[in-house]
C-alpha cells in the first residue's frame, strides 16, 4: 500500500499529476488546490498517498498535507460522496473554510463543489457536524476566559441563537458563526444571546 511518494513532478493535468520517483511515473488524482500548489515541471515534490483498491483498477489520490487526506476521507463517510466529489469539494473549498461552515450548518460552502446538489450538500453539513467538531472555530465543549479563576461554560445554544439572528440581518450563515464564536471564545464572564449578538455585530464592523 503506497501511502506517500516523493520525486520530481512530471506533468500536470486537469485532476492529476504525474510524479517520477526513480524512473517510475505514478499517475496521481489530487484536488485543484493541491495540483495549484505543486512546483513547477522538474522539481522535488512530497505527496501523501491514499490508495484506492478496486477489481478494476488501483487509483492513487495525493494530498499535500495529512489534514487534506484526513477530510478527503471524512467527508467520504457521507453516503453519496465518492473520491471524485471529496476531490472536488477540496478543490474549491479551504479546508477552514469547510470545518466552520459545516459546524454552522451552512450548506451552501460545499453546495459550490461541482457535483454538490442542495440534498446532498444538506446531509455532508448534517452528518459530519459532530465529526468536525475538533476542527471548527468553536469546539463542542467550549469554555471561556472569565473573572475568576474558572472558566465560563459557552452555551452552544445561544451561540446558534445568536448566529440565527445574525443571518436574520443579512449576514451569510459561516460568516455569523465565525463572528460569534471568535467572541465567544473571549468573552469574559456570562456569554448571554443578547451579549454574543452585540459582539458579532462589532466583530463584523458594524
Amino acid at each position: 500500500m503506497i501511502a506517500k511518494l516523493k520525486g520530481l513532478v512530471d506533468a500536470i493535468g486537469e485532476d492529476s499529476c504525474v510524479i517520477d520517483v526513480n524512473g517510475v511515473g505514478y499517475l496521481v488524482f489530487c484536488s485543484g488546490r493541491t495540483l495549484g500548489n505543486l512546483p513547477s515541471i522538474g522539481e522535488a515534490v512530497s505527496l501523501m498517498i491514499e490508495t484506492h483498491v478496486r477489481e478494476d483498477h488501483i487509483h492513487l489520490f495525493g494530498f499535500g498535507s495529512d489534514l487534506e487526506k484526513t477530510w478527503f476521507n471524512l467527508v467520504q463517510t457521507v453516503q453519496g460522496v465518492g473520491a471524485k466529489v471529496a476531490l472536488a469539494i477540496l478543490s474549491v473549498v479551504a479546508i477552514d473554510e469547510l470545518s466552520n461552515s459545516i459546524a454552522a450548518q451552512d450548506k451552501t460552502v460545499v453546495g459550490r463543489a461541482k457535483g454538490v446538489g442542495p440534498k446532498l450538500a444538506t446531509r455532508i453539513v448534517t452528518e459530519l457536524k459532530d465529526k468536525v467538531a475538533r476542527f471548527a472555530a468553536l469546539p463542542q465543549a467550549a469554555t471561556v476566559k472569565g473573572d475568576g479563576a474558572a472558566p465560563v461554560a459557552v452555551d452552544n445554544g445561544a451561540v446558534q441563537d445568536a448566529v440565527s439572528a445574525l443571518v436574520n440581518l443579512g449576514y451569510r450563515q459561516t460568516e455569523a458563526y465565525m463572528a460569534v464564536a471568535g467572541v465567544a471564545r473571549n468573552f469574559d464572564g456570562e456569554a448571554g444571546v443578547s451579549d454574543l449578538i452585540r459582539l458579532g455585530l462589532k466583530e463584523l464592523g458594524q
